[in-house]
């Protein structure tokens, strides 16, 4: 006999997304893109939260906003929560000890997880929607080096103005060539990069174009929110007949 328990309203969701307020276009991949993701997940928006002044302003200011849309995904079922900027690192210690659930604000967060994988001599770089914001601040709430090296994208013609303006259009091919000039700064003006984190949840639709310029491993919001959701809900694997452990004497047969 198979009982099930109850206790939430929604279930096989186990990421909550948090999502500013915004209208500019998401493309697959995009993290507010559900087509992005293999496993179901659910959004809440934080009304007021936007780009322009989550990036170049403070969101700790707005704590309590994501808290209340952080415990309304909790309460609807969700079992880990994210959020759709990088610069939220900075509620990372606010939101966990609210939520009382495992919470992944930030893509920098994996910087030190990277930095392990790597040889000696070798170091993580960073790639973010505005360098001149970035501060160390976010560095420390993330854990990551404060000595990190870190190329934006804001000298491009179009994906951090359309982005932090939230323009309704975004030239995808213009955004492109932002991100392969950023990536390649990146590895010329700094010896020894050996992986590229990118910060903005907005990237990963340009990881693969980075991966194939610089040969080198590119990790995301996407990659660190598959392994999250890894950890919130493990894949079950089928025992085989063959495996040796199992005995059929024990289901009444031989």
């Amino acid at each position: 006999m198979v009982v099930h328990s109850g206790g939430k309203t929604v279930y096989g969701a186990s990421v909550g997304v948090l999502m500013l307020e915004t209208q500019f276009p998401r493309i697959e991949g995009d993290i507010a893109n559900a087509r992005t993701w293999p496993f179901p997940v659910q959004f809440r928006v934080v009304q007021g939260a936007t780009p322009d002044n989550v990036v170049r302003l403070d969101p700790r200011k707005r704590i309590d906003d994501f808290v209340r849309e952080g415990r309304a995904l909790v309460e609807m079922g969700c079992d880990g929560i994210t959020t759709n900027c990088g610069f939220l690192s900075l509620i990372q210690d606010e939101l966990k000890s609210a939520l009382d659930v495992p919470v992944a604000t930030s893509s920098l967060m994996q910087v030190p997880m990277v930095q392990a994988l790597l040889p000696p001599g070798k170091w993580v770089g960073v790639m973010t929607i505005s360098k001149p914001n970035l501060t160390k601040a976010h560095m420390r709430a993330a854990n990551m080096p404060l000595d990190t090296p870190v190329e934006g994208t804001e000298d491009g013609d179009e994906f951090t103005r359309a982005i932090l303006n939230d323009e309704p259009r975004l030239d995808y091919d213009k955004a492109r060539q932002d991100h392969l000039e950023a990536a390649a700064r990146l590895v010329n003006g700094h010896d020894g990069i050996g992986a590229i984190v990118l910060e903005c949840t907005n990237m990963v639709p340009f990881a693969a174009d980075i991966r194939k310029l610089t040969g080198l491993p590119v990790f995301s919001i996407y990659s660190f929110i598959t392994w999250f959701q890894a950890g919130l809900s493990p894949r079950r694997f089928a025992e085989k007949l063959d495996d040796p452990r199992l005995d059929l004497t024990s289901y009444g047969a031989g």
